[in-house]
């Protein structure tokens, strides 16, 4: 086997600012990587954690381009220790996790990908942390959430979410694309629900594209 092409998962807990984190960490012996991704995962409440399906795959892809890959449990989710905070302290928490890459990685930038309640969280962040330098949301719940933070960010972008997706209608996804700074990508994927049941390829397929696309520019 070729060691380059070995990958190594590194469970962890992170100091957060409301108790320690469970993460994980995917790397490869490969050289220094030129960036490093951070997944942040869907809504605590209802199930969510680092080993959703959506999110999984998310780190998957984002690990096949050659990045190292951090995903952990919001405080209270998992091993996590902590509370819920409706999306406040769950900030502090992204926070953290983008520091300890940060000091794994120093000076690589980071790509922060959100699903769900972690894409409304997460991609708050990321336009306003300097080592953020892309930004990747997937199934966004604009039905019930603010994204407006993200207006007037000229970071890279890029929405991944299904034409059946109930908390997140095509019109309001639109609305919201539109009303963003150049450069970004809307991907709606035909037939896919929130969830992304039987459609997990072709949202490996948009990370994979336009990563790959955002490379060249």
């Amino acid at each position: 086997m070729d060691e380059s092409n070995k990958v190594f998962h590194r469970s962890l807990f992170l100091n957060g600012p409301a108790g320690r984190l469970e993460a994980l960490l995917w790397t490869s012996a490969a050289a220094a990587p030129a960036m490093a991704a951070l997944v942040c995962h869907p809504h605590p409440l209802y199930g969510g954690t680092m080993h959703n399906k959506v999110v999984f795959q998310a780190a998957k892809s984002l690990h096949g381009l050659g990045l190292p890959v951090l995903r952990f449990n919001f405080r209270g989710a998992g091993l996590s220790e902590g509370e819920h905070d409706r999306g406040r302290g769950e900030q502090e928490d992204v926070r953290r996790a983008i520091e300890f890459l940060a000091g794994e990685f120093p000076g690589v930038p980071v790509v922060l990908a959100g699903f769900s309640f972690g894409a409304w969280v997460g991609l708050r962040v990321g336009v306003e942390d300097a080592r953020v330098t892309r930004l990747i949301g997937i199934g966004i719940p604009v039905n019930d959430s603010d994204f407006s933070d993200l207006r007037g960010s000229k970071k890279p972008k890029l929405f991944v979410v299904g034409t059946e997706d109930r908390f997140a209608s095509r019109d309001r996804v639109e609305e919201l694309v539109n009303s963003l700074e150049e450069p970004k990508r809307l991907v709606m994927v035909p037939g896919a629900d929130h969830f992304f049941v039987r459609k997990l390829d072709q949202l490996d397929r948009a990370i994979r594209d336009w990563m790959g696309e955002e490379k060249k520019n």
